[in-house]
């Protein structure tokens, strides 16, 4: 590895797009398809863990499958809603400029992942979402797969989430964390290191604070 290159893995939905109209438009089929009886408020307040822990948290246990499957059809049908945050193929286009390399590590399935990667035209040297045999966050098993497949290590890796999940998958893969302020979630403690938009993200790396604790 050359010198001080870093690894960028990116959260998705709340990060790199803004997909809050599409999820809703899914949401309110299944729950009108259901009869769940649990609006887009508490849906919303649990995302950035996979669906069926979701449902599981709102305490759903039929249909489970259905309900996925509605869901991600819906979600598909209404790719348009979904929107790139500005400057988003700017700064990753600078990031690999400078010789590091960025991925994805979200809980959104590998199928409408794709189609989102495509769609916006961005590209990426691995992307990890959960499948049959891979825990999806906060478990660790994503950012170690992520790290596996460029050959990076924990120290200089930087996981960029918009959840105190992503905060937490991030400490149990001891990798670095960034908050992205302006998603879609909270976080319980303070984070070292924070953005308020995603093109703040060069400012910070760039930054004394960022250079003397990243070498």
């Amino acid at each position: 590895k050359k010198k001080n290159k870093k690894l960028f893995l990116f959260d998705l939905d709340g990060v790199l797009v803004d997909s809050k109209k599409n999820m809703e438009k899914s949401w309110s089929m299944v729950n009108k398809k259901f009869k769940y009886n649990k609006n887009f408020k508490q849906y919303f307040s649990k995302i950035g863990i996979p669906f069926e822990k979701i449902l599981f948290k709102l305490n759903i246990k039929r249909d489970l499958e259905n309900a996925k499957l509605l869901y991600q059809k819906t979600s598909i049908k209404n790719e348009k809603l979904i929107r790139l945050y500005p400057k988003v193929k700017k700064i990753l286009k600078l990031l690999i400029e400078d010789g590091n390399k960025v991925g994805i590590v979200t809980s959104k399935d590998k199928k409408r992942s794709l189609k989102i990667i495509k769609k916006f035209k961005l590209k990426f040297s691995t992307v990890q979402c959960p499948e049959k045999n891979i825990k999806g966050k906060p478990n660790k098993d994503l950012i170690i797969r992520a790290l596996a497949k460029t050959g990076f290590k924990n120290i200089d890796t930087y996981y960029i989430g918009d959840t105190n999940i992503d905060y937490i998958t991030s400490k149990r893969a001891n990798v670095n964390f960034i908050f992205a302020k302006y998603g879609y979630g909270r976080l319980k403690n303070k984070p070292h290191y924070s953005i308020k938009k995603i093109s703040d993200l060069i400012k910070l790396i760039k930054s004394k604070k960022f250079l003397e604790e990243s070498l």
